[in-house]
């Protein structure tokens, strides 16, 4: 049993359950002896240390922000159960912490001790999305949107209930975000045949570095008839990845240049990046951003405000279906 909790410190399954006061079991364990959640923890696994049905919808930690598909690993997922309780954290500000599993429980050279702190967690948002299942079968499902917060980096248990809360109340009247952020918008596939096609697809993108997303996004471009692709020097500041202009069958558009801001993101998109991209354009070009994931009602919004230039959006699902009408090799 610990007193304190340090993030990047490693912790056993059984410290974090006798610690916590948590079920000893699952991804998402409450602590809820009365009516109410009095803290919780999230059990997520690192790259490559999922199940190989859960692949590659590996719970992502990207930005600052931990995306966590919901408890049930089959059938569609419904928001009951410990899911719904996660979403009760906006009212009732108890603390949520953050666990990775750092090494296989079945390799039996690494100690007890494999569990590492991520820090306080903040709920966001959840939305459903559509995975597929261990026999290949597309499914839905929920995700969830933490913020992990690494300070403070200590956490006493006896006062975790005062220190979420303060870094909850913090958090919250620090973030700019659209309300309309906290609505996802979801692009289906254009015919329900297509799902299991279109997730695998999506799959085999969400698998991709950053990098290899760039790099496949240019050679899409050049596959669909664009002129003069090229990635830019590879950075993570939201400007653009892949310059190109519109090739002679795009008659109308020829020669005009479109930057393109890639996201090979399993977290949604929001306002903020699609903002950044039009801030980075060169005059009189047209913007893109293109991602793995969704766009918020948000970022909808801010790629076609009147009186701005406007922005294209291309999500997960719409880009599977390019791909797959393209026949552009993965």
């Amino acid at each position: 049993m610990v007193n304190e909790l340090v993030v990047g410190q490693l912790y056993s399954n059984e410290a974090i359950i006798t610690s916590l006061n948590v079920g000893n079991a699952g991804g998402i364990r409450l602590c809820a002896p009365a009516k109410n959640v009095v803290r919780a923890a999230i059990m997520t696994a690192g790259e490559g240390l999922h199940g190989t049905g859960e692949k590659p919808y590996n719970d992502r930690l990207e930005s600052g922000t931990l995306t966590y598909t919901a408890a049930g690993k089959s059938g569609e997922q419904t928001m009951s159960g410990s899911n719904r309780r996660l979403i009760e954290q906006r009212v009732l500000n108890f603390p949520l912490h953050g666990f990775v599993l750092t090494a296989s429980r079945r390799d039996k050279a690494v100690g007890a001790k494999r569990w590492k702190y991520l820090g306080l967690l903040e709920y966001l948002r959840h939305y459903p999305d559509i995975q597929l299942d261990v026999d290949g079968k597309a499914r839905k499902v929920w995700l969830f949107e933490l913020r992990v917060h690494e300070e403070p980096q200590v956490v006493s248990l006896a006062n975790d209930a005062v220190i979420s809360s303060e870094v909850l109340t913090t958090s919250r009247s620090k973030r700019a975000d659209d309300p309309d952020d906290d609505e996802i918008i979801r692009e289906d596939a254009q015919q329900a045949g297509d799902f299991e096609r279109i997730e695998n697809i999506r799959g085999k993108l969400l698998s991709l570095d950053p990098r290899a997303f760039e790099l496949f996004i240019k050679g899409l471009l050049q596959h669909c008839g664009f002129s003069d692709v090229h990635a830019t020097r590879f950075s993570a500041d939201g400007g653009v990845d892949v310059n190109a202009k519109a090739g002679p069958r795009m008659w109308a558009l020829a020669n005009t240049l479109i930057q393109v801001q890639a996201k090979r993101w399993l977290h949604s998109v929001g306002r903020k990046e699609v903002a950044e991209l039009r801030g980075s354009l060169q005059p009189f070009a047209r913007g893109a951003v293109v991602t793995t994931s969704h766009f918020s009602k948000a970022a909808i919004n801010e790629a076609s405000e009147e009186g701005k230039n406007p922005i294209v959006l291309v999500d997960g699902f719409k880009l599977s279906q390019v791909v797959l009408d393209e026949q552009f090799p993965l």
